[in-house]
């Protein structure tokens, strides 16, 4: 009977991936409120730090703006880098995809674009509030927006 034994060099890669989110920090969910300044509208949301190792998390984002005209929600994936992981408060820069989804008068539409973000969360206890800046790029236009949040963590 043949038996498949891998190599020790592909064990120990499969161990290191699988090994990551739990040496890593831990997994959060947030909400955030903000405001965009280029559209001149209030911004509601949520987010998961989803951490990959003790530096990069992902970080997917949703963010309803509240407007007079139509809808707009934007749906964001991005990688976050913390640069002082340890340290209380964190500061992080990130960046990633980003889209937006206009509905107006029956009519939608959808752009996708890339955004920038960074910010600083307080890293005690088991609720991290957070301030950040995202400056989203579409084409010709961008727009910056400020989010103060709340991320809990999961386990």
């Amino acid at each position: 009977m043949h038996t498949t034994v891998r190599s020790v060099p592909q064990v120990l890669l499969a161990l290191a991936v699988l090994a990551a989110p739990a040496v890593a920090q831990r997994s959060h969910i947030g909400m955030h409120a903000g405001y965009d300044y280029d559209r001149d509208d209030a911004v509601v949301g949520g987010q998961l730090s989803l951490p990959l190792n003790r530096f990069v998390e992902l970080y997917p984002s949703v963010d309803v703006y509240l407007g007079e005209i139509g809808s707009l929600v934007g749906f964001s994936g991005d990688l976050k880098y913390r640069l002082n992981p340890g340290a209380r408060p964190q500061f992080y820069l990130g960046g990633g995809v980003n889209v937006l989804r206009v509905s107006a008068g029956g009519t939608s539409s959808t752009d996708t674009g890339w955004d920038l973000l960074g910010g600083i969360e307080s890293r005690l206890g088991y609720t991290h509030p957070y301030v950040e800046g995202r400056a989203r790029f579409h084409g010709e236009q961008s727009a910056f927006q400020l989010n103060a949040g709340l991320n809990i963590t999961l386990f």
